[in-house]
């Protein structure tokens, strides 16, 4: 069957778009179609390099597969949230359906604007259709709040394709993640309505504190475990994702699922995420010790607290191991997730006006993955170099 698709996808090739052919112009597009279907008999030229026989259309795909439980308990979550602010009588075909009709167009507009952009590129370089938007795409729709406005999502996740990529030469040369690059612009072009991190607007003007909004806004000296408890939030609740934000990153639990597929396949690096998960407990655990009578509420939550509030678990597994912009050596990818953690818990704690810090601590660090990887390398050579000359 391949054998034959292959066959008939040449001879199209040849009548309409090989070089000289009516529709030479749109070959990248015919090109996209192609590889998305079969195999592609094509190395890369640069990175992101895959040292496989999977290429790196298969790779994104396997990342978009990773996301599913985020996706589906992203829908399900947004169609709960309405059923409670309603108080409509839960029923899961219920939200699921209320779910879709609030997210499915936030992911169809991304899809749509960002493919657009991205095939106009591709047309006017003459090169193929970077396979990277696939994960671009809906990486960014769910870091969204289901009451955006889609003229938003439209011009934010220009901003990421075209700012944030395509004018480094597309993917594989871009300094910053595409999806937070878009996340960033909506968020400070539009506070008001990107309403994820503070208030979460469901439908009909209802609106909800997260916990990070709970906790930012807790009174000095006070207990954050039971200012989350006084709001209704348990830590199961939380860890599970039955509770306000963006649409794909309330569940550590789904985003544990992701984890699990991706590690298995050997897509992520388990490093970063790890670098993470630990940047964030021992930053966490100094502040503990070093608080005191007055200080912020965040100041005394416990570590684990920060591991599964927010977007930390989302954007630690899917978001900071992004294999263009985060570093490339061992040693370098645990300094980069170390780091990664460490600023988050530092940007929700010292600055409460913006209770989230993953989005701004991935960026940061995304600029220095290069200054990291330089120095591990420097190091190594001077190691190398050393016991050269010792022998």
């Amino acid at each position: 069957m391949n054998k034959l698709l292959a066959e008939q996808s040449k001879k199209i090739e040849e009548k309409f778009f090989a070089k000289g052919k009516p529709l030479e112009k749109l070959y990248p597009l015919f090109d996209a179609m192609d590889t998305f279907l079969l195999t592609p008999g094509k190395t890369t030229k640069s990175a992101p390099h895959v040292r496989d026989s999977v290429d790196i259309k298969r790779v994104m795909i396997f990342v978009v597969i990773a996301l599913i439980p985020c996706i589906l308990m992203g829908i399900y979550n947004v169609g709960h949230q309405v059923q409670a602010a309603k108080a409509m009588e839960p029923s899961l075909l219920g939200a699921v359906g209320i779910g879709l009709w609030k997210v499915l167009p936030i992911i169809i507009v991304t899809y749509a604007v960002g493919g657009l952009w991205e095939v106009l590129f591709a047309v006017v370089r003459k090169h193929e259709v970077n396979e990277g938007f696939l994960v671009t795409g809906i990486l960014f729709a769910l870091t969204l709040p289901p009451s955006i406005p889609l003229w938003i999502v439209a011009v934010s996740i220009s901003f990421g394709v075209v700012i944030g990529k395509e004018i480094f030469g597309g993917t594989g040369y871009n300094v910053l993640n595409p999806a937070l690059t878009a996340r960033a612009f909506a968020f400070f072009a539009y506070p008001a309505q990107m309403s994820g991190d503070a208030v979460w607007a469901a439908v009909d003007g209802f609106s909800q504190a997260t916990p990070l909004a709970v906790l930012s806004q807790a009174d000095r000296g006070s207990s954050a475990v039971d200012a989350l408890a006084a709001a209704g939030y348990t830590f199961q609740d939380v860890a599970m994702g039955f509770i306000p934000g963006s649409i794909g990153e309330t569940s550590t639990v789904a985003c544990l699922l992701g984890l699990a597929f991706l590690l298995v396949t050997r897509v992520a690096s388990w490093r970063i995420v790890a670098g993470c998960w630990i940047g964030v407990v021992a930053m966490g655990l100094v502040l503990n010790m070093f608080k005191g009578p007055e200080a912020l509420a965040y100041m005394n939550l416990p570590p684990h607290w920060h591991l599964i509030m927010g977007g930390f678990a989302f954007g630690s597994i899917f978001m900071a191991t992004d294999p263009v912009s985060s570093s490339a050596t061992n040693t370098g990818r645990w300094i980069y997730g170390v780091l990664i953690g460490m600023l988050v818990v530092l940007i929700r704690v010292v600055n409460p006006a913006y209770p989230e810090g993953v989005m701004l601590a991935i960026l940061f660090m995304n600029v220095f993955a290069p200054l990291i990887d330089h120095f591990v390398v420097e190091a190594n050579v001077k190691r190398r170099l050393a016991r050269v000359q010792q022998a």
